[in-house]
């Protein structure tokens, strides 16, 4: 008899989000403590000026007053142009939204010819299940609401990045230390208020959805599939979208500014620098929450649908239905005491020991997490139950899915510290790739693209093994339990991720505000852990993308009637290579979209650099807002065509060729996706990591490659802008491929089982 009951997983559950909520707002009321001046330059902040540890800037010939209020300007400008960016692309969501729901209740009420009389039970004929129509209303209703959370969770994200931008570059005169803090304590503002808000929407929409249901508990979770669908789908265009802004701006700054003018990264005198800053915020912030949001809430639904078919869902059995969410709710306390550690343990002093404290960050939360997983599982599920496993009865033993939920939360860790391996300029791959630029792009490129192929490797085996333990141990049910474990410990995940563009946008405005060089030097050793650490995030989100998107495949294959599937079948393998070549189509598509947004920029910003006298001579200011237009036109016309690729391929491959056929593709799109996902990334941040290990000039082989402006250092920042649109625009985008079309292709299988295989049924 588990200890925890009904009630207690009723209580525990929304307690640990509400403290997760709360511990995001102390450490965002930190953060504001930081006296940043109104951005017209009146009035000196929150209070007066602190002196304790503040560099002299007055040495320097800087005006203290004057770089704060220009700091506080340019902040205003990136949140205006971030905030006006996204409003605008939701506008679009929304519609789309609109649009698909409907699609979604015509396609599921369709199934049962929009009858409101009960019918039998898919998993038991002999009980009688709420009608067809019921089902396509709610979860059309849950699409809405995941898409709308997610959307929020972006927006949130971004603004309290933009809110922390300027706090942390002020506060880096103070000493490195304070503003790893500043900028570490924002990131787990987001991370926590997100992770929290998922968890306690998703708790409050099963429960407001069984109202209705009441005993019908495989209809209530197969409508709450809906909620990851709706998360995910937004998550897409928000990556995609946000991907395209940031990286033409990104390229265009640099190929005009670093290459052919040899001005500094982030200079003012760059039109497209503002651009660049902004897209740090709705690309790598408010897409990335998308993205992470889109993961935890298919882990999650993929975990509830497939226990609502074992004996949990057959005995009504509340806390062991809900175990994946109070693996959640764990994963929230455990994180809330992990970044206590970063932040009140002792403050930094140096450079290189930035890196180390954001690596014991996963190490701690990880070991953290084990500890409270064993607590839940053995406090929460009985001794032994079964589960569905493609047609027959498994017995399970509780403690075997705590083998599954630690199985994918230190493989998730393996991934994290080899992707560091690849991607951080203190190892071997990045050296090399830096030590290539001694010969020009060409063997920078060689060699970058030769380091994300191998670091394909290690991962793969990882995933593979963790799918493998898993589904011995419980079935599709591990390897959904898996995915929610590498998500786990998502608040610290969301933590790092945020630390490192508001970092990066930190060293924009100590630039442009014309901060002393030792300023943007903290701000640049910031930035370098933050790029290994975003790095480290993809590798966690490609990771948990890959074992979601088998757990919803599973869900898949068992909601739409299917025995078995084989390969050899002529259906299915067509499928399978329709699917592998996808995220080939899908990068062409998002690469295209970033060189020719780029390929303006570049124009424009040449066009300034020509045409403005004094603007090369700091004598003129450049015209930003030209640039920001740009790249949101550019985003948000280019974002439909990807987009669509996606979401439409299930529609089509279901509707016309059969549940097989789909299989087979979801197969394909899944061992194609995620591979490619990896290399791309590491790729990615490697040419990223290879520049600034020669800006750095830190070792005598980095200043022998240096300094800036040298051929090895311009060879550098052409690898480093073939690899923005790969790590930040389609490596990312493809793990919300892979799951976006398992979890569309489960709320659509009712409708596929029913009316799909148009053209092979004829054949």
């Amino acid at each position: 008899m588990a200890l925890i009951g009904t009630v207690a997983a009723e209580v525990l559950i929304p307690l640990a989000a509400v403290i997760g909520i709360l511990f995001a707002v102390l450490q965002w009321y930190v953060v504001s403590r930081v006296a940043v001046p109104p951005h017209d330059g009146g009035g000196a902040g929150k209070g007066e000026r602190e002196s304790d540890g503040v560099d002299d800037d007055e040495e320097d010939g800087v005006d203290y007053r004057g770089v704060e209020a220009r700091c506080a300007e340019i902040q205003h400008a990136i949140s205006v142009g971030a905030t006006s960016f996204l409003m605008t692309e939701y506008k679009y969501l929304g519609a789309f939204m609109a649009a698909f729901a409907a699609v979604i209740f015509v396609s599921l009420g369709s199934v049962g010819r929009f009858s409101t009389s009960p019918e039998p039970c898919p998993y038991d004929a002999a009980r009688r299940c709420r009608p067809a129509l019921a089902n396509a209303a709610f979860t059309a209703a849950a699409f809405l609401l995941g898409a709308t959370t997610s959307v929020v969770s972006g927006y949130l994200g971004m603004r309290v990045a933009t809110f922390a931008n300027a706090r942390t570059a002020l506060e880096a005169r103070r000493g490195i230390g304070r503003a790893f803090a500043v900028a570490f304590r924002s990131g787990a503002a987001m991370g926590f208020l997100l992770a929290s808000s998922a968890l306690l929407v998703l708790f409050a929409a099963v429960n407001a959805f069984g109202l209705y249901y009441g005993d019908d508990w495989g209809g209530l979770y197969e409508a709450i599939t809906g909620y990851g669908l709706g998360g995910s789908s937004m998550a897409l265009f928000g990556r995609v979208g946000g991907g395209i802004y940031t990286k033409a701006a990104d390229v265009g700054a640099d190929l005009v500014g670093k290459v052919e003018r040899n001005i500094p990264e982030d200079d003012p005198r760059n039109p497209a620098v503002i651009a660049d800053n902004v897209g740090d915020n709705v690309g790598d912030i408010a897409g990335m929450g998308s993205d992470l949001f889109g993961s935890y809430a298919e882990s999650s639904c993929a975990a509830l649908f497939v226990a609502s078919i074992s004996s949990f869902g057959a005995d009504h059995d509340f806390a062991a239905m809900m175990y994946p969410l109070l693996v959640s709710a764990a994963g929230i306390v455990a994180c809330a005491a992990t970044t206590l550690v970063a932040t009140d343990a002792g403050e930094l002093g140096a450079a290189d020991e930035v890196a180390p404290a954001l690596k014991r960050q996963i190490l701690i939360s990880t070991v953290l997490m084990t500890a409270a997983v064993a607590a839940v599982t053995f406090l929460s599920l009985p001794r032994s139950f079964t589960l569905f496993d493609f047609g027959e009865r498994k017995l399970v033993k509780n403690w075997h899915l705590f083998i599954c939920v630690s199985a994918g939360l230190w493989a998730g860790l393996v991934i994290g510290y080899v992707t560091e391996y690849f991607t951080s300029n203190a190892y071997g791959p990045v050296k090399t790739v830096a030590q290539s630029c001694r010969t020009g792009a060409a063997t920078n490129v060689i060699f970058g693209l030769a380091v994300g192929y191998k670091s394909v490797i290690v991962p793969i085996f990882a995933i593979a093994g963790a799918i493998y333990a898993s589904f011995r141990l419980a079935a599709m049910y591990g390897i959904a339990l898996a995915a929610l474990g590498m998500l786990s410990t998502i608040a610290t995940g969301l933590t790092i991720d945020a630390y490192g563009p508001i970092s990066d946008n930190a060293g924009g405005i100590a630039e442009m505000a014309g901060m002393p060089r030792r300023v943007r030097e903290r701000t640049d050793a910031l930035d370098a852990a933050g790029n290994t650490t975003a790095a480290i995030g993809k590798g966690f989100a490609i990771g948990s993308a890959a074992l979601v998107s088998l757990a919803l495949f599973g869900a898949y294959v068992s909601r739409a009637g299917i025995r078995t599937v084989n390969v050899v079948s002529p259906r299915v393998f067509v499928g399978l290579l329709a699917g592998a070549m996808l995220p080939y189509w899908f990068s062409a598509m998002t690469m295209r979209s970033v060189g020719s947004a780029a390929l303006r920029m570049v124009e424009e910003v040449r066009r300034q650099f020509d045409e403005i006298p004094g603007l090369a001579e700091g004598l003129a200011a450049p015209d930003y807002a030209t640039c920001v237009r740009i790249s949101t036109d550019a985003s948000l016309r280019e974002m439909v065509a990807p987009g669509a690729l996606v979401m439409a391929s299930p529609l089509v491959a279901g509707t016309l060729f059969g549940v097989e056929a789909l299989a087979g593709l979801l197969a394909g799109a899944l061992v194609s996706g995620v591979q490619v996902a990896i290399s791309a990334s590491n790729s990615g941040g490697a040419w990223d990591n290879a520049k600034k290990y020669i800006e750095a000039g830190v070792t005598e082989e980095a200043r022998s490659l240096g300094p800036k402006g040298s051929e090895a250092h311009k060879a550098a920042v052409i690898g480093d802008t073939i690899g923005d649109p790969l790590k930040d625009t389609s490596g990312p985008s493809l793990n919300i491929l892979v799951k976006l079309m398992a979890v569309e292709a489960l709320v659509f299988a009712p409708f596929f089982a029913a009316h799909g295989g148009i053209v092979f049924n004829h054949l």
